[in-house]
């Protein structure tokens, strides 16, 4: 592939991302708070640039991976942020869950040095990422969508157009808030089990194949069995997608309930020491009651 890609964030999905743009042939120029994340990624061909500015020189394509607002916006839009070099005409992409009011700004700042932004955010886990496949949930024009869809389709399984800039976002938020909340159910209803005198796999095995069952609750209920907390999806960033996905609902009138009780789990957890592990540890503090 001749297309100039960067990279900005390699974290549990980025690094994965990289991988499979790197496997595609693209060119790809990496950028991270921690260099050291990009070894492998350096060994493979790709450049590692000191800043995201460094990062996007000559890029016709920009994709950002990142934690949230706060490290979005420091990417693009803070000093030596990417929105200093980005070159005219290129595709933005952000794939970071965030808010769709920093999206509505950041596509702002994107057209007033001539690109053009997607929102683009990810189902999908770690291991969806390094496999390759990953849905996109996408926001912006028919002609961006267009020109970054090569792109796109190195990293995914599917991409689905949901409208203007930002629709992607608020997708990407209701989905979280539903995944947010069954795993917290889960994690009540397992830490229910374990405590009930039930046979816990018997009932499990009526859980998953009932009607309550989901990939979801399957991939969970075992990791919250044999306590792997190895991460796939870091327990604070579900509390922090439960948050943006409160303030959004509260903007279109509806209050997320649910949401708020599920969020007091994780950031319980949060404060027990697993923020930095998987989600599927939420069930850690009520195991402890």
């Amino acid at each position: 592939m001749s297309e100039n890609v960067s990279i900005l964030g390699l974290g549990t999905m980025g690094g994965g991302m990289a991988a499979n743009l790197l496997k595609a042939g693209f060119s790809l120029t990496v950028y991270n708070r921690t260099a050291a994340k990009a070894g492998a990624l350096v060994n493979d061909g790709a450049r590692l640039a000191p800043t995201p500015s460094e990062a996007v020189k000559g890029a016709s394509v920009v994709i950002g991976m990142l934690a949230d607002d706060t490290a979005s916006r420091e990417v693009w839009a803070g000093t030596d942020g990417a929105l200093e070099s980005v070159q005219p005409g290129a595709i933005l992409i952000e794939s970071s869950t965030v808010s769709p009011a920093w999206i509505a700004e950041l596509a702002q700042l994107a057209s007033a040095r001539g690109a053009e932004l997607l929102d683009a955010p990810v189902t999908g886990s770690r291991l969806q990422a390094a496999a390759g496949q990953l849905t996109f949930l996408v926001g912006g024009s028919d002609k961006a969508l267009e020109t970054a869809t090569p792109v796109l389709k190195a990293m995914s399984k599917e991409i689905v157009h949901l409208g203007p800039v930002a629709s992607g976002a608020k997708m990407k938020l209701i989905n979280n808030f539903l995944c947010g909340v069954q795993v917290a159910s889960l994690a009540e209803g397992l830490a229910w089990i374990e405590r009930s005198g039930l046979d816990r796999d018997k009932a499990l095995s009526i859980l998953k194949n009932g009607a309550p069952g989901s990939p979801l609750l399957g991939a969970i209920s075992t990791r919250m069995v044999n306590h792997d907390y190895t991460v796939n999806f870091l327990l604070k960033l579900m509390a922090k997608d439960l948050a943006y996905a409160q303030s959004e609902a509260s903007g279109c009138g509806v209050q997320l309930k649910t949401s708020e009780a599920a969020r007091s789990h994780f950031e319980a957890a949060i404060a027990k020491g697993f923020g930095e592990s998987d989600m599927s540890s939420v069930i850690e503090p009520l195991r402890k009651q």
